[in-house]
């Protein structure tokens, strides 16, 4: 059960804890906070709520969700492509929709977890989760674009639209404005990476931004006032629920509810590279539920893991969970000691930051891997998922990408490979095997693939042209699995050969196979003589029981 597994997590991980190790994951915690906090002021921005509900957000993620997440190394907080999902639901529904949706949405992953059924979001090919990034990635930069400039356009209805609408004009931008923007994505580009691990390049970028544009009194936009609580005056409450329209919000909260599973389990599949401690996903998925349950009634948005926290923790030195609860109480410490500061943060730096940001989350290498190498169905995947994300509403780009990965699964599963060969007898007596006679009439078959109904076309034509045959030996080893619909084209198969006065016999069957054909009645049915360990062993039975065909004058003998 969960609650076992969690006490288990906890005490491998603690098991020989010691004060050097709680100094690696304070100076790793504190480290997080650096990079966390404006990414939260940004995600809060660009989600539709405000700086201060990011903010929350990372601080209650870090505490709620680090103590009870599927390994030590997880950190959660808001995150770019949850980001582009809440602003579409903001939109719509108002800060309200985000808040009912993220709690449904815990509830569905706290189900999901308890359930465990975390397996099955790996079952989403990599080519439509790189799409799907990608698209996100477009949305968020696109989506900054008017805080970039200093411009207010007009809405459009997708981020495609709204960034073919930049080319018709209409507006001024505000050159002030995008300087200091410019300054955050210069110094995100040009800070040297081993500098970042010291101090985060978004971080510096914003403080010289913040400090360029103080000191020379610029009319750039900033974030405002950060209050200094963890209960913000707008958030979720029992009593304003619309209990009769929950219906509305469904469709939001499963979108929600995949993103935030896929993401946090791609992020620990990273983690668990990193650091070769494996995550586990259903205790993930609970923690992830219960602090989304949590957030919204603290006017917070939907958290999910977030591959950059967790990269920099483990490269900071980070232990154990304590790098989450660190980084959270970082957060809080600042909400209160620097929130005047930060209120005169220019909405355009944190514009900067998510900017970089969407082109750094891009997945460029399995992009460029799928193009250079020509995987035409990743590359159809990738494109459609893409275009349906900036076009469409994430919930549909959600359904269209669900749709398209079964197709890309059974397309690439359902390939049978049917090789039907004639009797060799010097390859026989090569392996000591010795046999009666060369029977023209036996053919050995051998299936490689799953049987299941999208196979079944293959299988037929396989034996189209088989002819009149003493026995057919189906070699099944290389079958793992059968379907109701495998299991019909065989029967189909054993009835024509019969009717030809011949034999249906089978050589290693898989395991599984075998309990899908006992279950189905075929064991039975064909009888327990005509299966057999390995196909040698098929050959020389068939050959002992005779053949008919051969006994015919104007056939040739045997």
């Amino acid at each position: 059960m969960p609650r076992r597994s969690l006490a288990r997590l906890y005490r491998d991980e603690f098991s020989g804890y010691n004060f050097n190790k709680f100094q690696q994951d304070l100076l790793a915690g504190l480290t997080v906070a650096a990079v966390a906090l404006p990414l939260a002021l940004a995600f809060g921005v660009a989600s539709g709520a405000s700086a201060a509900a990011g903010l929350v957000t990372a601080i209650l993620a870090g505490f709620a969700i680090g103590a009870l997440s599927g390994a030590p190394y997880q950190i959660a907080g808001p995150t770019g492509a949850m980001s582009a999902v809440l602003i579409v639901l903001v939109q719509k529904y108002g800060l309200q929709g985000i808040w009912i949706a993220g709690l449904m949405s815990g509830i569905f992953l706290l189900i999901i977890g308890l359930l465990r059924l975390g397996r099955f979001i790996a079952f989403i090919p990599g080519s439509v989760i790189t799409g799907f990034t990608s698209g996100i990635a477009l949305i968020i930069f696109i989506g900054q674009i008017d805080n970039f400039l200093g411009v207010k356009t007009a809405a459009a209805d997708s981020s495609l639209f709204k960034f073919v609408g930049y080319f018709k004009g209409g507006f001024i931008p505000d050159w002030r404005t995008a300087a200091i923007g410019l300054i955050v994505i210069l110094t995100m580009f040009l800070w040297p990476q081993k500098w970042n691990a010291r101090f985060p390049a978004s971080l510096l970028g914003i403080l010289l931004a913040t400090a360029l544009n103080w000191t020379l009194n610029w009319p750039t936009q900033t974030i405002g006032e950060i209050p200094r609580t963890l209960l913000l005056a707008e958030r979720l409450n029992l009593t304003n629920i619309p209990w009769a329209n929950l219906g509305e919000f469904l469709a939001p909260a499963l979108t929600i509810t995949a993103l935030g599973a896929i993401e946090s389990l791609l992020c620990g599949a990273v983690g668990s590279n990193m650091t070769g401690i494996r995550l586990q996903a259903n205790q993930e998925l609970i923690a992830q539920g219960a602090g989304n349950m949590l957030i919204p009634f603290f006017g917070g948005v939907p958290a999910t893991a977030a591959i950059a926290r967790v990269s920099v923790g483990i490269k900071s030195g980070g232990q154990t969970r304590l790098v989450s609860i660190v980084h959270a109480i970082g957060l809080l410490l600042s909400m209160f000691l620097l929130a005047p500061v930060m209120a005169r943060i220019p909405l355009t730096a944190l514009a900067g930051v998510l900017m970089v940001t969407a082109i750094r989350m891009n997945e460029w290498q399995a992009i460029r891997f799928i193009f250079d190498k020509r995987f035409k169905t990743d590359i159809i995947a990738f494109g459609i998922t893409m275009l349906a994300t900036i076009t469409l509403d994430l919930t549909k780009a959600i359904l269209i990408g669900s749709v398209l990965a079964g197709a890309v699964f059974l397309n690439k599963i359902a390939t049978l490979d049917v090789d039907i060969q004639e009797i060799d007898p010097e390859k026989l007596k090569a392996k000591g095997i010795q046999t009666e006679g060369k029977c023209q009439h036996v053919r050995v078959a051998f299936v490689t693939g799953p049987l299941f109904f999208a196979a079944t076309g293959s299988f037929n034509e396989a034996f189209t042209s088989l002819g009149n045959m003493h026995a057919v030996i189906l070699s099944m080893r290389g079958v793992p699995l059968i379907d109701t619909s495998g299991l019909e084209v065989i029967r189909r198969l054993y009835e024509r050969i019969r009717k030809q006065g011949g034999t249906l016999m089978f050589a290693g069957v898989h395991d599984n196979a075998r309990v899908m054909m006992e279950r189905g009645g075929l064991v039975e049915e064909f009888g327990q003589e005509n299966f057999f360990w390995s196909s040698d062993q098929a050959i020389v039975e068939a050959e002992k029981r005779g053949c008919k065909f051969c006994e015919q004058p104007t056939l040739t003998k045997c």
